[in-house]
């Protein structure tokens, strides 16, 4: 395999689409209540308009169970891939209103009017945060959402979706606050040929073994990102053996984040980072000047 990537130790909590438990997902909203909790990482999704701009989302469409049409009509989930923001421009992805219908799987959530962010916007916002309030510098964990029988209908290609969420990034922020992460290992194979030094995470939801996963992967990954069910403690030695990091998705459940932390993972990945603060697990760095 080729050479390991750089290994970090520090306990690592990342807000999972900000802060998805407290406020409207992948919002800037979110991401500022998840600064406000504490986190050392903000965990967020990235996918392409028609125009190519990269905006912060889960779904490459518009989701029924979050999103609200222009007028304010409800979206059929029959129907919602046919709001496809690759066939979009960002002037018309920012005019749904993703925030206010709220999310039923998370009832603590903050419903307010809010729209898919570009990726800019929500740099800017969480460096002015970090500057003008909280101090303290945070990593991005950015998700290409992608999937071979996406290319060309969903999303470009692994190559062109890559350079373009590259060069926002390469604009706007050190990349040692950077981690990039994909459960599509074409892209992370991708990353790791063009741009050797960005540091990359394996995201993981199949039962494989972690040498089936890496022997696809390829390469010795920065971070092993698995479903925290499917993690065993003797898994997390065998990984750290590796030098590889261990940081598990997505982990609510106090119980769990308890439970997990035992297993000496390297972080969590959650919707509720207010959760995890109270155990004061986080290092964090103070910001520069």
């Amino acid at each position: 395999m080729a050479k390991a990537q750089p290994y970090i130790p520090k306990f690592d909590v990342q807000g999972h689409r900000g802060a998805r438990g407290l406020m409207p997902e992948n919002t800037i909203p979110a991401f500022v209540a998840a600064l406000d909790s504490g986190v050392t990482t903000l965990e967020l999704d990235v996918v392409i308009t028609h125009d190519g701009q990269v905006v912060v989302s889960h779904e490459p469409w518009m989701s029924a169970a979050i999103c609200l049409q222009p007028d304010g009509s409800e979206i059929e989930a029959k129907d919602e891939r046919r709001y496809n923001i690759y066939e979009m421009s960002y002037a018309q992805v920012r005019q749904y209103d993703c925030g206010s219908k709220g999310n039923a799987r998370f009832p603590e959530q903050q419903k307010q009017r809010t729209s898919k962010p570009l990726l800019t916007d929500v740099i800017k916002a969480v460096e002015d945060h970090i500057k003008g309030r909280s101090g303290y510098e945070v990593d991005y964990n950015i998700e290409i959402k992608s999937m071979p029988e996406g290319d060309g209908r969903f999303h470009p290609k692994p190559e062109e979706f890559s350079d373009r969420v590259h060069a926002v990034i390469d604009a706007y922020l050190p990349w040692d606050r950077v981690v990039i992460q994909s459960f599509d290992f074409r892209v992370l194979r991708y990353w790791h040929g063009r741009y050797p030094d960005v540091r990359l995470a394996a995201l993981v939801e199949n039962k494989k073994s972690i040498d089936d996963n890496l022997a696809d992967l390829g390469f010795t990954p920065s971070i092993y990102s698995p479903y925290f069910k499917l993690l065993t403690r003797s898994q997390v030695k065998y990984l750290h053996q590796k030098k590889i990091r261990v940081i598990p998705w997505t982990v609510n459940d106090p119980k769990d984040m308890l439970a997990v932390k035992g297993m000496n993972v390297d972080g969590l990945i959650t919707d509720y980072p207010n959760r995890a603060a109270r155990y004061k697990w986080t290092l964090r760095i103070k910001a520069k000047g």
